[in-house]
């Protein structure tokens, strides 16, 4: 079994749940079966049968995008991390006023 450690914002999909556990042999089945479990949260991580390219997937440490994706082979009792990018802010253009 694998356990998905969920980030605090997509846990209001989940239940509230900080950590599910899955079934598969694979990055690929074993999202699969979380949003089986959890169907509110695949418009969050999947854009159509893709990863949203702002979720990265860890195994362990290693970020899925440098092995073989969602095809990337688990192992029991591996855990799965989802990481969520975060953008956004304000552009704040720097002017000195002379009044230094």
């Amino acid at each position: 079994m694998t356990t998905v450690k969920i980030p605090s914002p997509l846990r209001a999909y989940t239940g509230g749940n900080a950590e599910i556990n899955v079934k598969g042999d694979t990055v690929g089945a074993a999202l699969g079966d979380l949003v089986t479990q959890h169907p509110d949260l695949k418009p969050h991580i999947y854009n159509g049968n893709q990863l949203r390219n702002f979720v990265n997937v860890f195994v362990g440490e290693e970020d899925i995008r440098y092995r073989d994706g969602l095809e990337t082979p688990l192992e029991p009792g591996d855990n799965l991390r989802i990481i969520p990018s975060i953008a956004g802010g304000v552009q704040y253009d720097y002017q000195p006023t002379g009044n230094a």
